[in-house]
């Protein structure tokens, strides 16, 4: 049975009311290609909307603190860190775009990693779309999770 599914077949927001509270994280990756010039403007930080590295980690936070307001049946939870980071990659002209929440509570945080990576990538194609209108988003995948009923399990 779908857990996010009534007795009625209606969407249905899960109680976690009588769940134990435990430590949950997960991290997640999404990736961004661009053309070189794109990838060096950041790369040198050089391009004119300012640090977009900078801008896009705040908003990859941001965006994991609003993920209840964004996808309708998570709960809003209180994340107890969230980190964003990125790895660029010169060879491909693309950038890794890694998140990691981390909370004590009833529910897991696999939601809120992709909305920190989702967003965080989506800020870097607003900064650079002036200079690659053409860049690719790709990969989103939760690559670790720990704590819960499911138990931990990580992505080879």
């Amino acid at each position: 049975m779908l857990s996010h599914v009534d007795e009625n077949g209606q969407a249905n927001m899960v109680d976690v009311s009588l769940k134990e509270v435990t430590l949950r994280d997960a991290s997640a990756e999404a990736y961004i290609k661009m053309s070189k010039q794109a990838f060096e403007q950041v790369l040198l930080n050089q391009n004119k909307k300012g640090d977009v590295l900078g801008v896009a980690r705040i908003a990859g936070i941001q965006g994991a603190k609003k993920c209840a307001d964004l996808i309708p049946l998570c709960h809003p939870l209180a994340l107890s860190k969230v980190a964003v980071d990125f790895e660029l990659d010169e060879a491909h002209s693309q950038i890794k775009v890694t998140s990691y929440c981390k909370l004590a509570g009833k529910t897991g945080v696999e939601m809120e990693a992709l909305t920190a990576v989702s967003v965080a990538t989506l800020t870097l194609f607003d900064m650079c779309k002036a200079a690659d209108p053409l860049m690719e988003i790709h990969g989103m995948r939760v690559t670790q999770k720990a704590g819960g009923k499911h138990g931990s399990w990580q992505r080879d």
